[in-house]
């Protein structure tokens, strides 16, 4: 009876250990990531630009994707159109106000798995607001590239409205529709 008990004990706790390690943890590669905006440019045009060099972490559970978590930011330093006139009045007060709002940031509060897509919401913090919001984000793809890591990729397309969050700098000239690229890839810590 006294071994009966150890090993069942033992089995209990090697189940419980093997569904706490079911999580991975992966660390955003910002060499291998972007975040690239498009907004309108006074109803005639699109204007694009990227955020660089974003960073976070994924906590991949491939067994219960409810458990699975994302981090990310991006400082709004980063801001980037290839024009530095155009960059330093996106740091300004105007818009992204890159002094007293140095990060944008995100952290997972739910994950739902619909088929080959993840149904994410969670807290943005932009520019001194946070709001939920959800969005599908959709795993790019695994592998083992040897040198460079176990790695995994995801994508996500987010719609935002900059003036939920106080940017109404240039209403009119730049649209309040912004339209959000996030590609990334996370290495296996």
């Amino acid at each position: 009876m006294h071994r009966s008990l150890i090993a069942s004990l033992a089995l209990v706790l090697s189940l419980g250990t093997s569904r706490a390690l079911a999580a991975d943890t992966y660390k955003i590669d910002s060499e291998h990531s972007v975040v690239i905006y498009r907004v309108t440019h006074f109803n005639v045009g699109n204007a694009y630009g990227r955020f660089n060099d974003p960073t976070g972490t994924v906590m991949y559970d491939k067994a219960d994707p409810s458990k699975t978590q994302f981090t990310f930011e991006v400082k709004t330093d980063n801001v980037d159109t290839d024009n530095e006139k155009r960059d330093a009045h996106l740091k300004s007060p105007d818009f992204f106000d890159a002094k007293q709002y140095p990060v944008i940031s995100f952290k997972s509060t739910s994950v739902k798995a619909e088929g080959d897509t993840l149904q994410v919401t969670g807290d943005l913090d932009l520019h001194g607001v946070k709001k939920s919001i959800t969005f599908p984000i959709k795993k790019t793809g695994e592998t083992d590239t040897g040198k460079m890591g176990y790695r995994t990729g995801w994508e996500a397309e987010v719609d935002l409205k900059r003036s939920d969050f106080g940017m109404t700098g240039m209403k009119g000239a730049i649209g309040d529709d912004v339209h959000l690229v996030i590609s990334f890839e996370a290495v296996k810590s």
